[in-house]
């Protein structure tokens, strides 16, 4: 059968565009997950009052900055019993404030977290409770440069955010907050700090998202979502988180905000697939080249020894855990929707070829005589297929010599082995 020669413009053009989602993909993933800065805000770390000058020093390091490049706000034990005392234990609280932050106020991607040598709470839980003071954007470190529980660190994040943005947050809700995250960290103690973190934001969304003020139906949804999950709750723990959401029930939120981040927490696709649109937005629209604060962090200054965990750790999880479609595969098929490709586009090109029609000696139809796809008025149907490239075109830089007999130049990248037979070549076809 007469086979087509696609011009060089013409492949180098179909080539690109099969392999600039794949391309796209590979780099946003190890570029990590940007996330644009507010331009009228700036960033600020706040330390723990109690620290030496030693410690405050290696946590600006830790953090990736310095004191000239940054507000710098220190956190004293005073500050924190504003909003523990009556909520938290004396233990809890302590005498001494070692917690750090460093705080980016964000316009859009929600609110990422990381922690690191705290105990007690996790990025997770600061990021859920930080939703409910009142914050919707925003890129937080939470540190101290020895272990600690962290249940002061909220406070010190939620004065750096208001300080960052110039927005002030509610001060009822901002009690609020801190109650969540104690009743969460009291939680976790008995069912573990993943359970404990599931449970209170699928809680909270619900009674968020649908309204809930009813004790009655604020109750049900707690047992339900309890008995959903497999985690036994006591009356007196019931009772806690439904008195606590009737609390932050009574609080006006943007519910879409909201819904996103806690989507993002518990690691579901569409929050992840949205980090990507944000990614690729912020790869072309300026962003911070950086990748954000959390991305900035000097992780050996700790120890080899730190509890450290990000949000953007959901994002490893689906690398090991996918096993339908594939993880990368996702990633692949989403930049061809946003490049216009799809993946019936190789299926059209199989199809194209089968109905080309032919002439009495079995030939093709000429090529002038084709019809281009739709969509690609330079490409002819079949195109695509490896075979249709046995005419030299001494003018082709694909090509390069490659005259679809058995001679292969091992030098040659371009020919990878293709031998111009007529067996199928699958890996081309599923680029």
């Amino acid at each position: 059968m007469r086979k087509f020669k696609l011009k060089a413009p013409q492949r180098a053009s179909r080539c690109m565009k099969k392999s600039f989602p794949i391309l796209m993909a590979a780099a946003l993933i190890c570029a990590g997950v940007p996330m644009t800065a507010k331009a009228d805000s700036s960033k600020v770390v706040t330390l723990g009052a109690n620290l030496s000058d030693d410690q405050k020093s290696s946590m600006y390091e830790y953090f990736g900055t310095t004191a000239d490049e940054v507000d710098t706000i220190e956190v004293t034990n005073q500050d924190e019993r504003k909003y523990m005392e009556g909520i938290a234990t004396e233990a809890q609280i302590g005498k001494k404030t070692y917690s750090c932050s460093y705080v980016e106020p964000t316009e859009k991607g929600g609110i990422q977290v990381k922690v690191a040598n705290l105990t007690f709470v996790t990025s997770s839980m600061i990021a859920s409770t930080l939703l409910t003071s009142g914050v919707e954007n925003c890129n937080v470190v939470a540190a101290s440069p020895i272990e600690v529980s962290g249940t002061g660190a909220l406070t010190g994040i939620m004065m750096a955010y208001e300080s960052a943005s110039g927005e002030e947050l509610s001060e009822e809700q901002k009690a609020a907050a801190t109650e969540e995250l104690v009743t969460t960290g009291e939680l976790a103690d008995d069912i573990g700090q993943q359970e404990a973190s599931d449970l209170m934001n699928q809680v909270k969304k619900e009674v968020i998202e649908d309204g809930l003020k009813d004790e009655g139906k604020i109750k049900e949804t707690v047992e339900e979502t309890a008995q959903k999950s497999g985690v036994d709750l006591t009356d007196e723990q019931i009772a806690q988180i439904v008195s606590l959401m009737q609390n932050i029930a009574q609080y006006d939120y943007d519910v879409k905000a909201l819904k996103k981040t806690l989507d993002n927490l518990e690691g579901k696709e569409e929050g992840f697939f949205s980090k990507l649109a944000s990614t690729f937005t912020g790869f072309f629209g300026g962003g911070d080249d950086k990748g954000g604060i959390i991305n900035n962090t000097n992780d050996k200054i700790l120890g080899d020894n730190a509890v450290i965990d990000s949000t953007l750790d959901d994002i490893k999880d689906k690398v090991s855990s996918d096993k339908e479609e594939g993880f990368f595969g996702k990633i692949v098929n989403f930049f061809k929707g946003i490049f216009g490709g799809d993946e019936t586009e190789d299926a059209e090109d199989n199809n194209a070829k089968e109905n080309t029609p032919e002439d009495e000696t079995g030939d093709a139809t000429p090529e002038d005589g084709i019809t281009p796809q739709d969509g690609d008025p330079e490409a002819p149907a079949g195109s695509d297929d490896p075979e249709a490239s046995d005419i030299q075109d001494d003018d082709d830089p694909l090509q390069n010599g490659h005259n679809g007999d058995a001679d292969i130049d091992p030098d040659d990248p371009l020919q990878n082995g293709h031998d111009g037979d007529a067996d199928d070549d699958t890996a081309d076809d599923t680029e």
